[in-house]
């Protein structure tokens, strides 16, 4: 009714125009002249067509004659006097209780074959007393955006939850990263014995059990197997109980958890069953090799109803996927999100995919020594490795409100793209340079209070160096800086390496030890050591640390972990 009412307001806003000109003219006593005579009669067979239309429609306005005064005046029932009423479209009771055509039924085309136009142009009138039939559009009411304003949100760290080859506690995981303890074995899930490469970073027991249902543990792909138990696990750490869940508000709780390659196995299975019929395909094939369907199992579960996506930038993802959260809680947007990745690409079509590239190390009669960044004679490739992280990031007044543990402060991060090449870095690490620029200025640190950084070194020629002069052009200055690498221990997760490194960070950041980077052996000729922690672990406390992930497209990704400290509330 509100849409009709709205497009035959134009239409009578011409007609009350029209009859005003006319009425006017006939008061002033002038006679129109000739031009005036043949407009007047075009005006008069378009009335009568405008007026046969309205037939048996008269009940939408107050009842008019067809005299001259009479007609303005009739329309409104009261007079000259509400003639500023009619203008502005203030309805009589007739028009409120009028039941309106639909707005393209037959009232339209009644109308005949030429439309009347809402306003046109009239010729300027010599003289006074000549009135200007003119077009009366309704008036809009202006528009306010309306800004939220808020204080500064910090982020803080309240939970964590891994399940990785060195373990599936954040505390043994890291306790086998301290010990120089390496996950990378000979792999036994699948037979790879045509394969040049057979080793990896590869979980030998996995269980769901406690942590995913039953029905979907065997029709989901490992990948978001990982992701779940991860997050679940991260829930638990969190302290978020059952209790606790009943007073979180569900709409500012989301999931974004991401992977580089998602379920892989399930499309690779479907691919298969494809070849015999269609009817032999899983019917989950396809949610369940998607990438965010990890996030939004987790959400249905938990019932968070707040952002719930996922982001896939190769290697990367994991960070972007953390940046991204942590904007949510500063925005607002939320007051809780479980950020992270998992990957499980220790299968054949993963394992085959990355031999075709000529990406993995090949060193299978000694996988311990396999993942060995920065050391310039034996580094032929990065190890494949599999799992998940995933951290809660919590808004801090929420996280202080319900009595949580904080574990660090979530300072920001930046990203960006080398725009060079699909799997190559960028020769001068110009990507990669910008992208740590950019995350100390958005994060407001200073460069001197980045003390430790947590590398991306994926064991491969192409890319440790170029990190690494990329952190040395950054903070080489800093005598206190220290750097090392966890690939060399457990791989290369993909699109969970960067949460399982930011867990890793964390742990430093806690404990105040730094884990070894193991196999370097020959040191590059351009590697200063003194700022490696190689060999065995090394304490340190640590005022800012810095964690970097890179991925395939040239996606580069920097995130700033601090210890929490309180002094700094306000």
């Amino acid at each position: 009714m509100a849409l009709s009412g709205a497009a035959a307001a134009p239409f009578y806003s011409w007609l009350i125009a029209a009859y005003m000109s006319r009425t006017v003219a006939g008061i002033s006593g002038e006679e129109p002249s000739s031009r005036q005579n043949m407009s007047r009669r075009r005006f008069r067979r378009k009335s009568r067509t405008a007026q046969g239309a309205l037939n048996g429609r008269t009940s939408l306005v107050c009842s008019y004659s067809t005299g001259h005064v009479g007609s303005l005046v009739g329309l409104c029932g009261s007079g000259l006097f509400e003639l500023g009423s009619c203008l502005s479209f203030e309805a009589c009771p007739e028009y409120q209780s009028a039941s309106w055509t639909p707005l393209f039924g037959q009232s339209v085309t009644a109308l005949g074959s030429k439309p009347i136009r809402a306003a046109r142009r009239h010729p300027k009138t010599a003289a006074q007393g000549k009135a200007l039939a003119i077009a009366v559009q309704p008036l809009r009411e202006p528009t306010e955006r309306k800004k939220t304003l808020t204080k500064d949100r910090r982020v803080v760290v309240t939970g964590m939850g891994i399940v990785s080859c060195l373990g599936d506690e954040p505390e043994m995981f890291y306790n086998n990263l301290l010990e120089g303890k390496s996950g990378i074995t000979e792999i036994e899930n699948f037979n790879c014995e045509d394969f040049p490469t057979r080793i990896a970073g590869e979980i030998k027991s996995f269980s769901s059990d406690g942590w995913v249902s039953p029905k979907f543990s065997k029709r989901m792909d490992k990948f978001m197997l990982y992701l779940l138990t991860a997050g679940k696990k991260a829930v638990a750490d969190a302290g978020i109980t059952l209790d606790v869940m009943k007073e979180l508000d569900k709409g500012k709780c989301g999931v974004l958890i991401g992977s580089a390659l998602g379920g892989m196995q399930i499309f690779n299975d479907a691919i298969a069953a494809l070849r015999i019929s269609y009817r032999k395909m899983n019917p989950f094939c396809v949610p369940f090799a998607t990438t965010n369907m990890g996030s939004a199992m987790l959400a249905m579960d938990l019932g968070w109803m707040g952002p719930s996506y996922s982001i896939s930038t190769a290697c990367a993802t994991s960070n972007f996927c953390i940046l991204s959260a942590a904007n949510h809680i500063i925005r607002g947007e939320a007051d809780i999100m479980l950020s992270g990745g998992s990957d499980a690409g220790v299968i054949p079509i993963g394992l085959g995919g990355f031999v075709a590239c000529k990406a993995l190390s090949q060193r299978n009669d000694d996988p311990a020594k396999a993942s060995r960044p920065w050391d310039q004679q034996d580094r032929d490739g990065f190890v494949l490795g599999e799992g998940a992280g995933v951290l809660v990031l919590e808004e801090l007044e929420h996280a202080k409100q319900r009595g949580a543990e904080i574990y660090a402060e979530f300072l920001g991060g930046s990203s960006t793209c080398d725009a060079y090449h699909m799997t190559e870095p960028h020769p001068k690490g110009t990507g990669i340079l910008l992208c740590i620029e950019k995350a100390l200025s958005y994060a407001g640190v200073k460069r001197q209070d980045v003390n430790y950084v947590n590398a991306h070194a994926t064991s491969t020629k192409a890319g440790d160096m170029q990190e690494y002069k990329a952190l040395m052009q950054s903070f080489g200055e800093n005598p206190e800086l220290k750097m090392n690498s966890t690939k060399s221990m457990i791989g290369h997760m993909l699109g969970a390496a960067g949460a399982v490194e930011a867990i890793a960070t964390v742990q430093a950041i806690r404990t105040g030890w730094l884990h070894p980077t193991i196999n370097i052996e020959h040191p590059e000729k351009d590697l200063d050591m003194s700022y490696i922690v190689s060999g065995k672990k090394q304490r340190l406390d640590v005022k800012v640390a810095l964690s970097n992930s890179f991925g395939f497209g040239g996606h580069n990704s920097s995130i700033l972990f601090a210890p929490y400290n309180e002094s700094c509330d306000e």
